[in-house]
């Protein structure tokens, strides 16, 4: 789990957020309320019900805490049995909760919401890095990203065998097509880029190989080719590679635009360092998680 580095702030905005949403200012759930006894206690499991990888499970005991703190209840126990990154198979249990009755059931939803989502994100593009492996090539995530859940989907990335590319556009500078329009050309977005912030990483976006060229002219290290063809980025990489080669300069390379699982490994063999894909966070389809009761007492 440290290896991944489970953003704890961030999950714990969310789930304010989320039981916010779902409890009321009241911290209300009427039809657990009504039917169920409040000394009444149950062991539930937090199961999968397909083929997946997991992220999230630091979050359900953020779930069940705030939900003890807004109904003034005694809390419910913990015990995650399997660790974010960990490929599920159906029926696999990955938590044991123990607690009052009402309580489970009133954050059962929001813990599986955010935790089916994040393993989405992860199974997604555990399927990825299946497919480059062998490749030396990786995958990398976007800024596609849901408004919120960033820091959480990312994390999600990671415990799928993915890289984070940039958090935001405060840590990476991209100079797009926009951006070299704006300034006037590479050289000069390049440069105003290096004057204002000397330290931060620039990626300069490609369609070309002399384009390519061009921004490693202008002082780039690190190429972003987009919606290439395979044969055209693999010759971009070669010219690159050569005129690295011929100064000394390492660069390091990625692909991005129009890319599928089907295609990932004959991009992946061009010889690119990284490969971006947005849909990693934007268009993963959730893993189907449950938590059923198994006693009550």
């Amino acid at each position: 789990m440290s290896t991944l580095d489970f953003p704890l702030a961030a999950a714990r905005r969310l789930v304010d957020t989320a039981l916010e949403e779902d409890l009321g200012p009241q911290g209300l759930d009427v039809t657990s309320t009504a039917t169920i006894p409040a000394d009444q206690h149950a062991t539930g499991h937090v199961v999968a019900r397909e083929e997946g990888v997991l992220a999230g499970a630091p979050v359900i005991e953020l779930v069940l805490e705030g939900v003890a703190a807004r109904t003034q209840g005694a809390g419910t126990s913990v015990e995650v049995r399997i660790e974010d990154g960990t490929r599920l198979r159906p029926g696999d249990v990955i938590a044991v909760l123990e607690g009052p009755t009402r309580q489970v059931l009133m954050g059962e939803r929001t813990l599986l919401n955010v935790m089916s989502r994040l393993s989405g994100v992860a199974s997604h593009t555990r399927r990825w890095a299946d497919a480059l492996e062998g490749t030396g090539c990786t995958v990398l995530d976007t800024r596609k990203t849901t408004p919120g859940l960033r820091a959480l989907e990312k994390y999600a990335v990671r415990a799928g065998g993915g890289t984070n590319k940039r958090m935001g556009l405060f840590d990476v500078a991209m100079v797009k097509d926009n951006h070299v329009l704006a300034a006037g050309g590479v050289g000069a977005a390049f440069t105003a880029i290096r004057e204002r912030f000397p330290d931060v990483t620039i990626e300069v976006e490609v369609e070309t190989t002399e384009q390519a060229i061009e921004a490693l002219e202008a002082g780039s290290r690190f190429l972003m080719c987009d919606n290439m063809s395979v044969d055209l980025l693999r010759s971009t990489v070669g010219a690159v590679r050569a005129w690295g080669e011929q100064r000394g300069e390492a660069v390091e390379i990625e692909a991005t635009g129009g890319l599928t699982l089907e295609v990932a490994a004959a991009y992946g063999g061009t010889g690119i360092d990284f490969m971006s894909v947005g849909a990693l966070t934007h268009s993963s389809p959730i893993i189907d998680l449950a938590l059923d009761l198994v006693a009550s007492c």
